[in-house]
């Protein structure tokens, strides 16, 4: 990336990669980048850009269909419908079994797992896990982490094990992965340790948020959950290493390409954050807030690159009025993200 048109940094350093950059397909720790997928099936479902007409029509449309599928109001959800529990070997195993799938798929309070695991040890591990992504959904955050760091702590006994194999697969939790970003996840690693990120970060735990993704398959959805965290912590550097690349090829990879752009922007390297909001604006089929956002930071891009290129006295010597149109600009650009970011867009379907 070199220097132009009032750029200030010409590249980017670090000591992992003093030229700044990276070798095709790797990312700074010397694995695929973060973005790439290369399985042919994952747990993801598609991306959900939350805006307030859509979280609202979310909420009624999840009630609906939870109602048809025979589930109670603020239980989890699963695809498919609530899976019918079969026959199960002794009668213990049967009366423990049940005992959990009924918690598990028809309670919406996770304090009834937490007595089911204190009850049977052996299924400890999968009842606060439960309990913990239920207390997630209903957004609890600080109750949701304790909760799925104590289960993830425990084993489960060969029959929970094989329970959570064959009965859990299809609970569906919808993650937040960045800010007005959700995911639906299956019942997964992924699906614990996005929703175990989420919440440290919403208590304001940023770096063990951070910590909470390390070890997770790559995917676009962790990518832009690690990458935000990043550029939240101020590692700008990263987050621009770890995109390299990157195409709009998708609403994710579109909101990915706006942290980069964020980033970049912050290093001083105008020339290539202006490249990566054109490019989220290349891809017609961009979620409207997304696009949105773009034309926004495509401004603000515009105005501080001419601040900066601009020196003092040549802004002194701009006229009145072109110094007050160019801040009316600046404010009503400021204001159009301030908006954005606080409330959406709520005419945009």
């Amino acid at each position: 990336m070199s220097a132009g048109l009032g750029e200030s940094a010409p590249q980017i350093h670090n000591d992992r990669n003093p030229a700044g950059r990276l070798a095709d397909g790797q990312s700074p720790d010397g694995q695929r980048r973060p973005y790439t997928d290369t399985r042919d099936l994952t747990p993801f479902r598609k991306v959900v850009v939350r805006t307030p007409v859509r979280g609202l029509a979310g909420t009624v449309g999840g009630a609906v269909a939870g109602l048809m599928a025979g589930r109670a109001p603020g239980t989890l959800a699963a695809e498919g419908g609530v899976p019918r529990l079969g026959r199960v070997g002794g009668r213990t195993s049967a009366k423990r079994m049940k005992a959990v799938h009924s918690a598990v798929f028809g309670s919406t309070d996770p304090d009834r797992l937490i007595t089911l695991a204190r009850a049977y040890p052996g299924w400890a591990g999968v009842c606060y896990l439960m309990a913990g992504l239920l207390a997630y959904a209903h957004g609890g955050h600080l109750r949701a982490s304790e909760l799925l760091q104590h289960g993830l702590r425990l084993r489960n006994d060969e029959d929970a094990n094989r329970y959570a194999g064959v009965y859990l697969a299809g609970v569906v939790t919808r993650v937040e992965v960045a800010e007005r970003i959700e995911v639906p996840v299956l019942f997964s690693e992924e699906a614990v340790f996005l929703a175990l990120s989420h919440s440290l970060r919403e208590t304001g735990q940023t770096e063990a948020a951070l910590a909470a993704l390390a070890g997770l398959p790559p995917s676009l959805p962790l990518a832009l959950a690690r990458c935000s965290l990043e550029a939240e912590l101020g590692r700008d550097v990263d987050v621009v290493a770890e995109t390299e690349g990157l195409l709009n090829a998708d609403d994710l990879s579109a909101a990915l390409l706006l942290v980069r752009a964020r980033s970049l922007r912050r290093l001083g390297a105008y020339t290539a954050s202006r490249s990566a909001l054109q490019e989220v604006l290349r891809r017609r089929k961009t979620d409207f807030t997304l696009r949105s956002d773009a034309l926004t930071d495509t401004a603000l891009l515009l105005l501080e690159a001419g601040r900066k290129t601009l020196g003092g006295r040549d802004w002194q010597r701009h006229k009145p009025a072109q110094l007050e149109a160019v801040k009316a600009i600046r404010k009503d650009a400021e204001m159009h993200e301030l908006w954005d970011r606080e409330y959406g867009r709520a005419d945009d379907d």
